[in-house]
C-alpha cells in the first residue's frame, strides 16, 4: 500500500457579463508551465500571494486539456481496480458545473464527466480476457438530506449506513446497469432534472445542493490457469454547491436557508481537510456532515482523488478567491492510501501462490528435493518425500558406514500439485481464523461506539427538552402574573367606585360632589401605586435571574 497526496489543480474562468457591467478588474495571474497562481490585492501595493499546485489552467484553457493531463490517468487507475474521485470546489458562479459537465459544442468544452464515461466504455470494449459489469447511481445532498435523483420518489430522505467491507453507503439508493456511454449520459440527464437549482444575483442556475454521480465497475479477469480474479472499483464525480455570501447573492427565505446549509457542509469539509493535514489531530470530524461522511474514503482513505478549484478573476471576488486558494492549498497535503480493490482472501492467496511458484521453480532448477525445504513449504511432516534417498557427504564417526549413493529423485507433477493443494488448505484455514478474529473485534468496537453515540444522543435530547420546558414555564408564568395584576386592578377600581357611589347617595347633594371627586382621585392614585408595586415585585423576580450587569441595564 503506497501513499499519495490528493492531486489539486486550479482553473480560472473569464470575466462574466455581470463582472464586466460592474467594470471589475482582473487580479489573478496563472502560470501553467509551473502550476502557479498569483493573486494581487485590489488597489494595494502588497506583493501578490502565490500558490503552487499540480496544474494551473487560465482563461484560455478548455476541459479537454484538463482531462488529458489529469483525468485520463485517474480513469485508467479506476479500470485497474483503484477507487477514484473527482470533485470541483469554489465560489458560486465560478464554473464548477461547467468544468464537470461542460457543453456538447464545441467538443473541447465537453466536461470531465462525459469524457470519463467514454473512456471507461472504450476500455471495456477492447480489454481481453476480462468481463465487466458497470452500474451507475446519482444522489444529491440538499439541506443535509440525502436524496436519490434516479429513484421513483426523489424527494424522499435516505439514510447513511456503514458496512465493515464497503464502508459508508446510502441505504435504498438505486443502481442502474449501463452498457455504453450514451446510456450513462441519459441516466445523468434524467437525474439532473430532479436536482435542486435556483437563481441568485450571481448565478441564474445556481446549484442548491451537492451532487455525487457514482460509476461502479466490476471486472472479472480470466487468468491463464483458468482462475478468475475479481476487482471492484468506483468513480465518484462530485459537483459541490458553491460557497456564498448573502450580501452578494441576495438570498432570502428558502434560498438563504439553502445557502446556510451549503456553507455549513463546506465548513465541515474544510475542518476535515485541516485535521487530516495537521497530523496531530486525534479525531477526524467526518460525521459533522453528510458530505464528509460520503467522501470519507476520498479524503485520507482508499481512493485516488483529484480536486479542481474553480476561480473568479474579478477584483470584487478577491476575498472568496483567496479563501478558495487557501482551501485548495491545504487539500494538496492530504495523503491517501489507495489499493487495488480485490477480495481480501483473494489478495492473500495471490501472495501464497507466488511463494509456492518460487519454491517450485527452485525445486525444478535444482533437480533435488531437500526435506528441510519441504518442511518449511508445508509447515508439517513430509510423508510424501520420506522414501527419497539422502546424500550423506560427510560422516561424524567411524561407527557410521557409508551407504551407496543413489541417483537423486525428481518430484512428479502430481507430487507438486499435492504439495500446492496442502499448502493452500492450510493457509485458507489460517486465513479463516484471522478473518473471524478481525470480524469479532470489529463487531465489539462497533457495538461500543453505537452505545456511546446513543447515550450522547439521549443526553442531548434531555437537555433540549429541559430547555424548552424552562422557557415555556417562564413565558406562562409571566403572562399569568400580568393577567392577575390586570384582574386585581379591575376589581379594586370597581370596589372603590361602588363605595364612593354609596357615599354620594347618603349626602344632601350640595358640597359632596367636590369632596367625592377628590376622594375618587385619591382612590385611583392608591390603585396605581398598588399596580406599580406589583410590577416592581414581578420585575424584581425576573431581575434576580440576571447577572449584575444585565440587571443594571434592565433597570436603566
Amino acid at each position: 500500500m503506497s501513499e499519495e497526496t490528493v492531486r489539486v489543480i486550479v482553473r480560472c474562468r473569464p470575466l462574466n457579463k455581470r463582472e464586466k457591467d460592474l467594470k471589475c478588474g482582473v487580479v489573478l495571474d496563472l502560470f501553467g508551465d509551473i502550476g502557479q497562481v498569483a493573486l494581487r490585492k485590489p488597489d494595494g501595493n502588497d506583493p501578490p500571494k502565490k500558490f503552487t499546485f499540480d496544474g494551473a489552467y487560465g482563461m484560455d484553457s478548455n476541459s479537454q486539456m484538463i482531462y488529458e493531463d489529469m483525468g485520463f490517468p485517474l480513469i485508467e487507475s479506476v479500470l485497474d481496480g483503484y477507487n477514484g474521485t473527482v470533485f470541483a470546489y469554489g465560489q458560486t458562479g465560478c464554473g464548477k458545473s461547467f468544468t464537470m459537465e461542460g457543453i456538447p459544442n464545441p467538443p473541447e468544452h465537453r466536461g470531465i464527466t462525459p469524457r470519463s464515461f467514454e473512456h471507461i466504455f472504450q476500455e471495456v470494449s477492447v480489454r481481453e480476457n476480462t468481463k465487466f459489469l458497470v452500474r451507475a447511481s446519482y444522489l444529491e445532498i440538499y439541506n443535509e438530506s440525502v436524496r436519490d435523483l434516479l429513484g421513483g420518489h426523489h424527494e424522499d430522505k435516505l439514510e447513511l449506513k456503514e458496512h465493515p467491507d464497503k464502508g459508508v453507503y446510502v441505504k435504498g439508493l438505486t443502481e442502474h446497469i449501463v452498457h455504453d456511454a450514451e446510456g450513462v449520459l441519459k441516466i445523468m440527464a434524467l437525474g439532473s432534472k430532479n436536482r435542486s437549482v435556483g437563481a441568485t444575483l450571481m448565478n441564474a442556475d445556481s446549484s442548491r445542493s451537492h451532487s455525487i454521480f457514482t460509476i461502479l465497475v466490476e471486472a472479472c479477469e480470466s487468468a491463464g490457469d483458468g482462475d478468475e480474479k475479481l476487482r471492484a472499483s468506483k468513480l465518484n464525480l462530485v459537483d459541490l454547491a458553491g460557497s456564498e455570501r448573502q450580501g452578494k447573492t441576495g438570498a432570502t427565505g428558502s434560498r438563504l436557508k439553502e445557502a446556510t446549509k451549503i456553507n455549513l457542509s463546506l465548513s465541515a469539509l474544510g475542518n476535515v481537510i485541516s485535521a487530516l493535514v495537521d497530523g496531530k489531530a486525534k479525531h477526524i470530524p467526518y460525521r459533522d456532515s453528510k458530505l464528509t461522511r460520503l467522501l470519507q474514503d476520498s479524503l485520507g482513505g482508499n481512493t485516488k482523488t483529484l480536486m479542481i478549484a474553480a476561480l473568479s478573476p474579478a477584483d470584487n471576488n478577491y476575498d472568496e478567491t483567496l479563501s478558495t486558494l487557501r482551501y485548495a492549498n491545504r487539500a494538496k497535503n492530504i495523503k491517501n492510501k489507495a489499493i487495488i480493490n480485490e477480495d481480501p482472501k483473494d489478495a492473500l492467496l495471490r501472495q501464497y501462490q507466488e511463494e509456492i511458484l518460487k519454491l517450485k521453480e527452485l525445486l525444478m532448477s535444482q533437480g533435488t528435493v531437500d526435506p528441510s525445504l519441504l518442511a518449511n513449504l508445508g509447515g508439517g511432516n513430509n510423508n510424501d518425500t520420506s522414501s527419497t534417498n539422502k546424500r550423506d557427504k560427510s560422516t561424524k564417526g567411524n561407527s557410521i558406514k557409508s551407504q551407496p549413493q543413489q541417483e537423486d529423485a525428481k518430484l512428479t507433477e502430481q507430487q507438486l500439485q499435492e504439495i500446492e493443494e496442502r499448502v493452500r488448505q492450510e493457509k485458507e484455514e489460517e486465513l479463516k481464523t484471522r478473518e473471524e478474529e478481525l470480524k469479532k473485534n470489529y463487531d465489539k468496537k462497533l457495538e461500543e461506539l453505537q452505545t456511546a453515540v446513543e447515550e450522547q444522543r439521549m443526553t442531548n435530547e434531555k437537555l433540549e427538552q429541559e430547555f424548552e420546558r424552562l422557557t415555556s414555564e417562564y413565558n406562562i408564568n409571566k403572562e399569568s402574573v400580568r393577567a392577575q395584576v390586570e384582574t386585581e386592578i379591575g376589581e379594586q377600581v370597581a370596589n372603590e367606585v361602588q363605595a364612593e357611589e354609596e357615599v354620594l347617595k347618603g349626602t344632601d347633594g350640595k358640597e359632596a360632589p367636590q369632596a367625592n371627586i377628590g376622594s375618587i382621585d385619591l382612590v385611583m392614585e392608591d390603585v396605581n401605586n398598588d399596580v406599580v408595586n406589583s410590577n416592581d415585585e414581578t420585575s424584581g423576580q425576573l431581575l434576580g435571574n440576571l447577572t449584575p450587569s444585565q440587571q443594571q441595564q434592565q433597570q436603566q
